[in-house]
């Protein structure tokens, strides 16, 4: 039989104030634990609640990002459940009013596929703690700093059809929020992060299966890997004869595997009712016109932007607008090297390379846009080739300084005296009778790939400082002057 995956995603994006949601405790991360939760955070007997109007701004500002409806009117309600990091025994979210209704994005996947995703909605509410497991001797800890964090929950339709779309569609929120300023990103420290609900049902049929939710996924591959191990395991089971049952899984990333968590809740379990100590929040068309007016330019529009500034092809223009700080970084190189291309060609490759190696974000690069803009004028002007800029690259990340600065110092300038290179052509050449029998002795047509040899010699003799161009054409003339 042949299936189809029907999958949904709830997010749960960490709002960048400086202030949780309902309290004035902080909401810096990294703090000992339990230093950051106060009173109102706990619930204790006579705290009140004070609702945070910044992180009204950045979910209003969410939902106009992603062509949403936004409430005038929104109220908080409790979810009454009872886990260790849940101090308050409920959860002040929102679930009949939300602040973000019905909106949509477009993605594209790395193989082409373009989708609407539609988003049903998006909601305020707060983030419960975290339960520690480890080095507790056989117990568990409760860490307290996270709870009352602001969060926004994005909750999608299930439009997604496979693996890649859904992980498609969280790099695109991610790369919304991030745009907006109104969250980090930073999915390895539970910034943002990922609730997948995952059923199959026969191709055709329109019913939906039985859903599983795979909870708090914190990464892109793990949520690739995690919607493939949960098809496969559900396609195993019912061609089996078995059910699947609706359930809350966890993932293993180590064992890339999914095990059961809780029987899934469904909304009635949670008794909903209304915060007593919160007020309806009302807003109106000045207010969310206010906050339209401050929007800064969107991933799909920069995207766009770049390939008609700039000619990127739409993968290229798409990689570098993903993320506003590599877009900031990339602009001003362009602006100090002045060409767009081999700017992009170096921000996605030695770069990324080494960002990625160093697990650093482009934010705190060593190398900053302008001096990696001043190192590729060097490879325009023909004062250093691609190679040695690779030697100067790493240089600069290492120890410092500007190109320039380490091309004089190091004797790295690019040899393109025409004489001196032809003197040492001469050379190689003398010293290679058998390979120049080889190239006089081959199809006209073939002996440009013969130069590699005579190429590699002469470079290994400048030390990797001949200009590769004058190398080239001064080989080729010399040899085929051989060949008559």
């Amino acid at each position: 039989m042949e299936w189809e995956v029907v999958i949904g995603l709830e997010i749960h994006v960490q709002l960048s104030t400086t202030t949780k949601i309902f309290s004035g405790a902080s909401t810096a991360f990294g703090a000992e634990p339990n230093t950051q939760a106060c009173a109102v955070d706990l619930a204790l007997p006579g705290t009140l609640p004070v609702f945070n109007e910044n992180a009204l701004r950045m979910a209003v500002m969410f939902g106009l990002a992603v062509n949403a409806e936004i409430g005038k009117r929104s109220v908080f309600e409790r979810k009454n459940y009872f886990y260790p990091d849940l101090p308050k025994g409920y959860q002040t979210t929102q679930l009949a009013e939300p602040i973000v209704g019905a909106g949509y994005v477009d993605i594209e996947t790395d193989d082409g596929v373009k989708r609407r995703v539609r988003l049903h909605h998006a909601h305020l509410e707060e983030d419960a703690g975290k339960s520690l497991h480890e080095d507790f001797h056989g117990m568990s800890g409760i860490d307290l700093n996270r709870a009352g964090t602001p969060l926004v929950e994005i909750v999608s339709e299930p439009d997604m059809r496979s693996s890649k779309e859904a992980a498609a569609y969280a790099r695109k929120i991610h790369a919304i929020v991030t745009t907006l300023g109104i969250c980090d990103g930073n999915m390895a420290e539970g910034s943002m992060r990922c609730d997948c609900n995952v059923s199959i049902r026969p191709k055709g049929q329109e019913t939906l299966g039985t859903r599983t939710e795979l909870k708090n996924i914190n990464s892109f591959r793990f949520i690739e890997r995690a919607i493939d191990t949960e098809v496969a395991r559900q396609i195993d089971l019912i061609e089996d004869g078995g059910k699947v049952v609706q359930e809350t899984r966890l993932y293993d990333p180590d064992k890339n595997e999914t095990r059961s968590m809780r029987s899934k809740e469904d909304a009635n379990d949670y008794r909903y009712f209304p915060c007593p100590d919160l007020l309806p929040v009302v807003i109106d068309d000045s207010y969310i016109d206010a906050i339209r007016a401050t929007l800064p330019e969107l991933p799909d529009a920069r995207r766009a932007r770049f390939i008609e500034e700039f000619g990127l092809s739409e993968y290229d223009a798409g990689v570098l607008s993903s993320y506003r700080a590599q877009a900031d970084y990339y602009e001003q190189a362009v602006k100090a090297c002045g060409d767009a291309k081999l700017a992009a060609n170096w921000v996605m490759g030695e770069l990324a390379k080494y960002l990625n190696q160093s697990d650093t974000d482009i934010k705190d690069s060593p190398i900053s846009a302008e001096q990696l803009g001043g190192l590729l004028v060097r490879i325009k002007d023909n004062t250093i080739s691609g190679n040695i800029a690779k030697k100067v690259f790493e240089l600069m990340w290492s120890k410092g300084g500007s190109a320039d600065d380490i091309i004089e110092t190091e004797g790295l300038k690019q040899v393109t005296d025409t004489g001196a290179i032809e003197k040492i052509v001469d050379e190689v050449i003398a010293n290679a009778d058998k390979q120049v029998e080889q190239y006089k002795a081959a199809e006209p047509e073939k002996r440009g790939k013969m130069l590699g040899f005579f190429m590699g010699q002469v470079m290994k003799a400048t030390g990797g400082k001949a200009n590769p161009g004058a190398v080239t054409g001064i080989l080729k003339q010399k040899l085929d002057a051989l060949c008559n």
